[in-house]
């Protein structure tokens, strides 16, 4: 039998642990092991920074995010896969010797309609004491019923919802979104028998703080999916309801006092300690005997509800128009043989035809708020036989039939001369990002040839390829997504899925 093939995505901000999770899931047998493992590096852009541990091995390939979050990270390591599954791994969960084996027993002769399969998370107890505070939400993971700590998805189903919401800045919602999604979309999701260890972290003092950053992640999901999300996920009720009364008590005893209501002002007063009080104690009683952890709890019970509500209403705003948009933020059109007939070393506006669909594709993407850019290789300057002026008046007739882009990128080397920039290369494509200010994992790159989805994978950009009869076969079987025409294309785009 045919073991399912697969791709395994781990974003990572270098935990020492990511080396271990590699030598693991690379010693399976052939039968299971993966085609390749992409290594998300999302460690801040400009930082100083060495190579990530175990990167160095054969199948192992990096992309780089910049510090842009998980959801980002996952996005960008799907898009540059072929393969039919994606296995997104955390680069703190430790996979036993046999999770390969197990993983293919999971995905093998799964139903169409399922999107994919969760792996089942493991957190182990601290030794002869108590969980802290922050150990307990380490083993909430254990609970949690769809995280992509160890998720495997099919290829096809990311495509068709568009995979992760890049507004999601932070761990935790992105996945949360991203299931509901396959849910809307008649998809469902399984319960797989494998099993990863997630070591268990201690946490750095008054973490709890840093963490109701979430909320306003929160005000994003309500947003998108309706006020009643967490029930359709299996989720408890939050704590903001609690946590908006505690916050306004200290507000109306201070306004009692200062308006000389003493007596409306203590009893108010009074409250918000009760309340506070017991919140600590909820905290504090599962833990350790140990007097930092009490001070730690006393200290944040008496922060966390103001600032619960501060990231929840700073969401609210931010996010208050937020729709379910496109999953792509910008296209990226190859020019000849895509957007306009391929005429070799063409210096000549009036042999300028488009492409069947091409302008169409266009007026689509510019009609659902994408950005629209042409990405194109033009070694015929490098080998003069072209000029950048005719070069230039070719891309100007192409502007005035189509509407001007927001962004043209132009390679004007020839192959030999090895640059970042020519296709497939991916230069083009992060420059063209960077001018229109979007990640490059928010960029699709439509375009005839391997090339052209060859320089989006690089770059974790999506891949399109719109066949034409110089397109070979071999890059028609090896495109991560193909489409008839441009039009067709940009339709999957915008709709998160074949049109």
């Amino acid at each position: 039998m045919t073991e399912p093939e697969y791709a395994i995505v781990v974003p990572t901000v270098g935990r020492p642990g990511l080396e271990e999770v590699l030598r693991t899931v690379l010693r399976a047998p052939r039968a299971c092991v993966p085609t390749e493992v992409v290594v998300v590096d999302d460690r801040p852009s400009g930082a100083t920074m060495g190579p990530l541990p175990g990167t160095d091995r054969p199948r192992v390939r990096t992309l780089r995010t910049g510090g842009g979050g998980p959801a980002l990270a996952r996005q960008a390591g799907w898009q540059s896969c072929t393969t039919p599954w994606i296995v997104f791994l955390d680069d703190d969960v430790r996979p036993p010797p046999d999770w390969p084996e197990r993983l293919c027993a999971d995905l093998r002769g799964l139903a169409p309609n399922v999107a994919g399969t969760q792996g089942r998370i493991v957190v182990p107890r601290p030794e002869g004491r108590p969980a802290t505070d922050a150990e307990r939400n380490t083993i909430a993971l254990e609970r949690a019923r769809w995280i992509t700590a160890d998720l495997a998805l099919r290829r096809s189903a990311l495509e068709r919802v568009g995979g992760f919401d890049t507004r999601f800045p932070r761990a935790y919602r992105e996945d949360t979104d991203l299931v509901l999604r396959l849910w809307d979309a008649g998809l469902d999701l399984t319960q797989g028998e494998r099993k990863c260890l997630h070591p268990l972290r201690e946490g750095e003092r008054r973490a709890s703080l840093g963490a109701q950053r979430g909320n306003a992640d929160n005000a994003l999901m309500r947003r998108l999916h309706g006020s009643r999300w967490r029930e359709r996920v299996g989720e408890a009720p939050g704590a903001l309801r609690s946590h908006l009364v505690t916050t306004a008590l200290p507000i109306l005893a201070a306004t009692a006092a200062l308006t000389r209501h003493p007596g409306p002002a203590a009893v108010l007063g009074a409250a918000w300690a009760m309340r506070t009080a017991r919140f600590a104690g909820r905290r504090i009683t599962p833990g350790p005997n140990d007097p930092a952890e009490w001070i730690d709890m006393a200290l944040t019970s008496v922060l966390i509800p103001p600032l619960a509500v501060w990231h929840r209403l700073s969401g609210e705003v931010r996010h208050a128009g937020a729709t379910r948009r496109p999953p792509v933020r910008a296209v990226l059109f190859d020019r000849d043989g895509t957007l306009v007939e391929d005429v070799p070393y063409n210096g000549d506006p009036e042999q300028v035809v488009p492409r069947p669909g091409a302008a169409e594709a266009v007026a689509l993407a510019r009609d659902h708020g994408l950005s629209v850019a042409v990405v194109t290789n033009q070694s015929g300057i490098g080998r003069r036989l072209l000029t950048e002026g005719e070069v230039t008046a070719v891309n100007r007739r192409i502007d005035e039939i189509f509407g001007p882009f927001d962004r043209w990128q132009v390679c004007p080397h020839r192959e030999e001369d090895d640059c970042f920039c020519r296709k497939p290369r991916p230069g083009m494509v992060f420059d063209a990002a960077a001018e229109l200010g979007v990640s490059p994992a928010e960029c699709a790159v439509v375009g005839d040839i391997g090339a052209d989805v060859e320089a989006a994978a690089a770059a974790g950009a999506r891949g399109v390829l719109v066949p034409t009869p110089r397109t070979r076969a071999e890059e028609r079987h090896r495109a991560p997504e193909v489409a008839d025409d441009p039009f067709m294309a940009v339709a999957r785009l915008v709709g998160g899925g074949r049109p």
